[in-house]
């Protein structure tokens, strides 16, 4: 069907995936051995090994073409972030409530929060504002914040500039 945008490259990398991570099984069964390694069960190893880095080169390779195809859209991605009305930031407000009443009772307030905004179809934005318990220890200001898709992206900037500049954002500082 023309109007499709099959994720054929998807499907291939989880398939591979799968694959690639039972390379690792056979491996760990290859580290078992009888007495001085001399009847042959490494020799899994022989066989595990490459198949896994054929896998991984298949995924690396899918997952450049398909990366090569992808269109951002960024008015359409705050669209369907404010499909939830703010609930996908529900977690982010207890979160920065926690410290001021603890987690257990942050928790609470914010999911009693989110039903109601889910059965008044509201956003949650505007029933957090309306808790004196839960905008007296935030502000305002703090609360709008929270509720800012924009501002809960935790490492993922850091990682993408750090792989922008070359550097692996998997790599730990000083590590060779």
């Amino acid at each position: 069907m023309p109007q499709k945008r099959n994720p054929i490259s998807c499907e291939m990398i989880l398939a591979a995936a799968k694959i690639l991570r039972q390379q690792a099984g056979l491996v760990l069964d290859a580290m078992i051995t009888d007495f001085e390694r001399a009847t042959g069960p490494w020799h899994v190893e022989w066989v595990a090994v490459p198949e896994a880095f054929g896998y991984a080169a298949g995924i690396l390779h899918q997952s450049r073409f398909m990366l090569g195809g992808l269109i951002v859209d960024p008015a359409r991605m705050a669209k369907n972030l404010g499909l939830t009305h703010g609930l996908i930031v529900a977690e982010a407000v207890m979160m920065g409530l926690a410290p001021h009443i603890g987690r257990n009772e942050a928790h609470d307030l914010v999911y009693d929060a989110c039903q109601t905004a889910i059965a008044g179809d509201r956003p949650l934005f505007d029933v957090l504002i309306e808790n004196p318990a839960i905008v007296g220890p935030l502000g305002t200001d703090k609360l709008r914040a929270l509720t800012d898709p924009a501002n809960y992206l935790g490492a993922a900037p850091a990682m993408v500039d750090q792989l922008l500049a070359g550097r692996s954002p998997l790599r730990r500082p000083g590590s060779a």
